[in-house]
């Protein structure tokens, strides 16, 4: 029997983006740019190339832009027209009738609560999961990626990548199984170790393919580290019941939630730009 198609995708926007004020003091992170684009759009743009159909965004006070964003502009574009100017630069701010929904994360609970409340949009389909601070660059993109790999395997997907070992506190880690491709089993999964206790340093960035059943098992809303409810508890009591596998993808991920990552990805994305790439790499090569 095939897997059922991920239509759906889940957005986590309500956090409070601290680690790039004072920036984010009255705009929400996602909505920062990368060269001419927010965050936001890059993670949409990678969720259509995926074949989502359903952009699901859990919001919070403050974040009524990111849905705005995706609005036609009217007055602005019939501005632009009226002046003879392409309106191409607007083609992927636009959605469909029906593309974005959002809902309200009332609490700053965790990631775990964050998808958790998309549950009644979900119901009881497969979903995708992407955190739009982790920039993923590649071709195709990262979730196309792990889609092949779930039409193949079913179940549910993580993206994964090798993490330094003094790292592994930040991250979701991966106790590893068979490998096959780019596929690895997933046996088991600890939120944030200590590097001396870590399983391996292959730990969970932002993409997620997962079975609606999780959502039963968020239900319960069991505080883990932090005290907040995690994602990665609820992922690891599928383990066993469910197929599992980590996929490790061919991007580069850019921590955009941090502000050296940020500034990285601006640089990295501008070069891949040859309408730019000339005058940053003068630059560079100036310092």
């Amino acid at each position: 029997m095939s897997a059922k198609p991920i239509r759906k995708a889940v957005f986590p926007v309500a956090g409070l983006g601290t680690r790039l004020l004072p920036a984010t003091k009255t705009m929400p992170k996602e909505m920062l740019t990368v060269v001419d684009r927010p965050l936001i759009q890059y993670a949409v743009d990678e969720a259509r190339e995926a074949g989502i159909e359903q952009m699901i965004f859990v919001t919070g006070r403050g974040k009524s832009s990111l849905v705005d964003y995706f609005d036609m502009g009217f007055e602005l574009e019939a501005t632009m027209s009226k002046a003879g100017k392409s309106l191409d630069p607007l083609s992927g701010s636009r959605s469909n009738f029906g593309e974005i929904v959002s809902v309200r994360q009332q609490q700053p609970l965790g990631l775990g609560h964050a998808v958790w409340c998309a549950r009644h949009i979900v119901g009881d389909e497969p979903f995708a999961v992407l955190l739009p601070d982790d920039l993923m660059f590649g071709t195709p993109g990262a979730l196309r990626q792990m889609v092949d790999a779930y039409q193949q395997h079913g179940g549910n997907i993580v993206c994964a990548q090798e993490v330094p070992a003094d790292k592994t506190g930040s991250y979701g880690i991966i106790t590893p199984g068979d490998t096959r491709g780019n596929a690895t089993e997933v046996r088991g999964l600890v939120e944030k170790p200590k590097p001396e206790e870590s399983p391996s340093r292959l730990g969970v960035v932002g993409r997620y393919i997962l079975q609606p059943e999780v959502m039963t098992i968020l239900d319960a809303k069991e505080p883990g580290a932090g005290g907040e409810i995690q994602l990665t508890d609820a992922m690891a009591k599928l383990i066993g019941r469910q197929p599992f596998h980590a996929v490790t993808v061919d991007a580069v991920r850019h921590d955009c939630g941090d502000k050296a990552g940020f500034v990285l990805a601006n640089l990295a994305i501008a070069l891949e730009r040859p309408e730019l790439r000339s005058r940053i790499e003068e630059f560079l090569a100036a310092r």
